[in-house]
């Protein structure tokens, strides 16, 4: 019996993919966004892959806004980017 594989939908391309492939992003309970690089930290998370066209989709789509509940403020967003890549 094969052991089941975590599967997550990319806000940027959409696409289902091993949650080991994408990148955490989180909303902490006291309101920070911070990448989650161990996928275990507590607080609200959208997925997202590692490459820049993922994250230019997603920013343009308004699709981490909808998932952390939250309004990026521009800072933020550059900080991330960063960080992705």
């Amino acid at each position: 019996m094969q052991k089941k594989i975590p599967t997550r939908k990319c806000v940027g391309c959409g696409e289902m993919k091993e949650k080991k492939e994408l990148i955490r992003i989180i909303k902490t309970p006291e309101g920070e966004i911070l990448v989650d690089t161990t996928g275990k930290a507590n607080g609200r998370g959208a997925y997202i892959c590692s490459n820049a066209e993922c994250f230019r989709k997603a920013v343009r789509n308004k699709a981490l806004r909808d998932p952390l509940n939250l309004q990026f403020p521009p800072m933020c967003l550059s900080v991330l980017k960063k960080e992705l890549g």
